[in-house]
């Protein structure tokens, strides 16, 4: 019998829009800024204030969807090498999500590790998420963290800075060539081995 957490029935959500945010904030990291570009930050105020309930969960859904499809590629990788991802990445994302008290609440730890573990075990992390009620605003901001530490952690493993944008890119070009493929079930294909060759 299948889980009610099955990627199966969880909705993509704006995976374009959630993208957006991680990869500015990526560019902002790399690009040596400790704080966030004003710029920037008035890009997203202007996304999220034109949004509507539906778009909010929409972009929410989509964060979601990058944080399954990053454990699903951190996954392989690790089994490649004989090692738990969930052993290997969750402890060190749980310890940086608490190293960022200004951005995110420790209230919202515990949720974004249970997620993070749900995406590592194939579940859906949006579905899972569910379960418990309504998003609070502290989640919101702690997803975000999540999938942009998540992002990083594969761009470091792989030595390239923008490899975990591509890899969702590429996924979602699959997605629209091959019909009936979700995004999701194409992430981390593709990529054989060698792309693990910096887990530690």
């Amino acid at each position: 019998m299948p889980s009610p957490c099955d990627p199966r029935y969880a909705p993509v959500g704006d995976v374009d829009g959630a993208l957006m945010v991680i990869d500015s904030r990526l560019k902002a990291v790399h690009d040596g800024r400790t704080g966030t570009d004003t710029e920037q930050q008035q890009l997203f105020d202007q996304l999220v204030a034109s949004l509507d309930l539906k778009g909010v969960r929409d972009l929410l859904d989509g964060a979601c969807t990058l944080v399954f499809m990053f454990m699903k590629w951190l996954r392989r990788v690790h089994e490649e090498h004989d090692r738990d991802v969930i052993e290997y990445v969750v402890p060190s994302l749980v310890a940086t999500l608490r190293m960022m008290p200004r951005s995110v609440s420790p209230e919202a730890i515990p949720t974004m590790a249970g997620m993070a573990i749900a995406a590592g075990t194939g579940l859906s992390p949006n579905l899972w998420r569910r379960q418990y009620g309504d998003w609070t605003q502290e989640e919101m901001t702690a997803l975000e963290a999540t999938a942009l530490l998540l992002a990083e952690h594969i761009n470091r493993i792989t030595g390239d800075a923008d490899f975990a944008t591509r890899l969702i890119g590429d996924a979602l070009n699959r997605a629209d060539r091959e019909p009936g493929a979700g995004a999701a079930e194409a992430a981390g294909e593709g990529f054989g081995p060698g792309w693990g060759e910096g887990v530690e």
